[in-house]
């Protein structure tokens, strides 16, 4: 049997699983107070996700500006922007489950709970630099017999 990759796994709850439970609680909600008041709080949650993306995007673009005037490396400014552009992705979508997930991304005092994760996830990715800027990876590429070596050519 084969063993199903974790991406695999990814894409079955992102385009099955997600999309049940988001009807299923739309169903909920519009019993309790009705369809007329679920569609209304749907669009005032979208009116309050767009005015929080942008407010929390200027100034995590602010921030970024200011690190790198001041030659500072800008890591949890760049990792806010990538969490803020991920909760207003998630926020795009009708529903109260990925939205409620995306304010927590997006809002200023939560963000930090989710940087860790965030930067565990591009950690895994990114190419290791050793100190003479040699790089390597975990997984070499086709035809590749180890490590690579970067170095310069130099014409005589």
């Amino acid at each position: 049997m084969a063993r199903r990759r974790p991406v695999g796994w990814f894409l079955l709850i992102a385009f099955v699983v997600v999309p049940i439970v988001e009807i299923y609680v739309l169903i909920q909600v519009g019993q309790v107070i009705g369809p007329w008041w679920t569609i209304l709080l749907l669009i005032a949650d979208s009116a309050l996700g767009s005015w929080l993306i942008k407010r929390e995007g200027g100034r995590a673009w602010r921030a970024l500006r200011s690190a790198l005037e001041s030659g500072r490396m800008p890591a949890d400014e760049l990792a806010d922007g990538a969490l803020i552009l991920i909760g207003g992705t998630l926020m795009l979508s009708p529903g109260f489950v990925l939205d409620v997930l995306g304010v927590f991304l997006i809002l200023p005092f939560t963000r930090p709970l989710f940087r860790g994760v965030l930067a565990k996830v591009v950690s895994r990715r990114l190419t290791v630099f050793g100190p003479m800027g040699t790089g390597h990876t975990t997984r070499p590429g086709p035809g590749s017999d180890g490590p690579v070596i970067r170095g310069e050519v130099v014409d005589e």
